[in-house]
């Protein structure tokens, strides 16, 4: 269920792109200011949550039904650089909990246990807009800096290092998303749904990969002068 419930989500973002490119399909993208089409900057705060879990790799399919997600908070900065009116890039730089828990019985551990993750990311997406809306994805990179694990009611901080229950700290990934901007004044409110897929194993000795679903809104003003645009 809960393998047909992640499918689900990253088809819901395919199709939410697919449909934000069909609507916007052959209308402006950016700002438009006397009637042409120029790239805008963006400066944006992120305070936000999102929904995180584990994946085990070639054991998950046992351990589907003993999964349960983990809310965790996303803190830190993203600029999107115009570069042309229907081309950003975006580049994003938080703190960030991530992790997931195992309901009791289940045959990894028999107990009931937490992991959560302190994570430093840095995200690098190509942008593309379509109207209101837009589409994109690209590489990511996480430092993990801390973390502990919760087996019932005990709590022990994780050791990262290589050993049989060591973790990494480096991991990469990749984010595949889309969004709708709508203005306000001078402004912009930016809704922004993501996908984070880890692709590097995140332990020495077994399967894990980190797994995120990041829901966002931004706030933010275009800077007044954009030396980064392009024809």
């Amino acid at each position: 269920m809960k393998k047909n419930r992640q499918a689900g989500i990253i088809l819901g973002i395919i199709f939410l792109s697919a449909a934000a490119f069909g609507q916007a399909r052959g209308q402006g993208s950016n700002k438009i200011e006397g009637g042409k089409k120029i790239a805008k900057t963006y400066f944006d705060l992120m305070v936000n949550v999102a929904s995180t879990n584990v994946n085990y790799g070639s054991a998950n399919s046992s351990l589907t039904d003993y999964k349960k997600s983990a809310n965790g908070i996303q803190a830190g900065v993203s600029l999107q650089a115009g570069i042309t009116s229907g081309f950003s890039l975006v580049s994003e730089l938080y703190y960030m909990t991530k992790g997931g828990q195992l309901k009791a019985n289940n045959p990894m551990s028999a107990n009931e246990s937490t992991l959560q993750f302190n994570t430093l990311e840095l995200p690098v997406l190509a942008r593309f807009h379509m109207g209101k809306f837009y589409i994109n994805a690209g590489p990511s990179i996480a430092y993990n800096i801390s973390g502990n694990s919760k087996i019932n009611d005990q709590s022990t901080k994780l050791l990262f290092e290589n050993s049989s229950e060591g973790f990494k700290r480096l991991e990469a990934g990749i984010q595949l998303g889309g969004g709708v901007e709508f203005p306000f004044k001078q402004k912009r409110i930016v809704l922004d749904i993501r996908y984070n897929y880890g692709l590097t194993n995140i332990v020495y000795t077994k399967e894990m990969y980190n797994r995120a679903l990041m829901i966002s809104v931004h706030y933010s003003k275009a800077w007044k002068t954009n030396p980064l645009a392009g024809r």
